[in-house]
């Protein structure tokens, strides 16, 4: 694909951004009672059992799944780019909630055990994923747990008002990989179904503590 222009890229961002403030409401009606339980599980298995966590919900929608690491016991932040989304996810949990572009992320060094993506990073280009890696990559502590989920697919571009970028297992890999990342398992969703009807892979994959650097 052709490289995207930084005025493009900012489009991208506005336009996805800006259809999720417009069916803030919706998204929430119908996505709050989704069964993750099989990703919850994926990303929690890793870490020791019963140990406190700090947790970044990269694209935390109205809160959700922050609520569900909140009930564990857990430190979870969140964190969108759809500012109504926040004000939704400050609200259903009242957890620290950061409002920020995917493309423009401003997270502290070392900070978290895990980062959960569910169904949020394949908005972001291909162009630019590298880097928004790279930025969650040197958000988690040294051996920290990154889990995400995107449709599977080959495509790039958009469906109506959001962009998407779909990969398979193979493309995801070496994106994880170039950012120090070291995939530890990956399964298609929903469970239960053959292949062909399992449009979302999920990944777990560990920051390499090998490439950290100690600030």
């Amino acid at each position: 694909m052709m490289e995207q222009t930084n005025q493009v890229l900012d489009e991208i961002e506005t336009v996805t951004v800006g259809h999720y403030n417009q069916n803030a409401e919706e998204f929430w009606n119908g996505t709050k009672d989704h069964d993750v339980t099989q990703n919850y599980q994926a990303f929690l298995a890793p870490f020791p059992a019963g140990k406190k966590l700090d947790i970044l919900d990269f694209g935390c929608g109205p809160g959700r799944d922050v609520s569900y690491f909140k009930s564990l016991g857990h430190r979870p932040v969140g964190l969108d780019g759809s500012e109504e989304f926040c004000k939704m996810a400050r609200r259903h949990t009242s957890c620290v909630i950061l409002h920020q572009k995917f493309l423009g992320l401003e997270l502290p060094k070392q900070a978290f055990d895990g980062i959960f993506a569910n169904a949020s990073l394949f908005h972001v280009p291909s162009q630019e994923l590298p880097r928004v890696l790279t930025d969650l990559y040197s958000a988690l502590k040294s051996g920290g747990i990154l889990f995400l989920s995107i449709p599977r697919g080959n495509e790039e571009g958009w469906s109506e008002q959001r962009y998407g970028h779909y990969m398979q297992i193979e493309t995801c890999k070496l994106f994880l990989e170039k950012a120090g990342f070291a995939v530890l398992d990956h399964y298609y969703r929903p469970p239960g179904k053959p292949l062909h009807e399992q449009p979302w892979l999920a990944i777990v994959a560990q920051a390499a503590a090998v490439n950290k650097t100690l600030l």
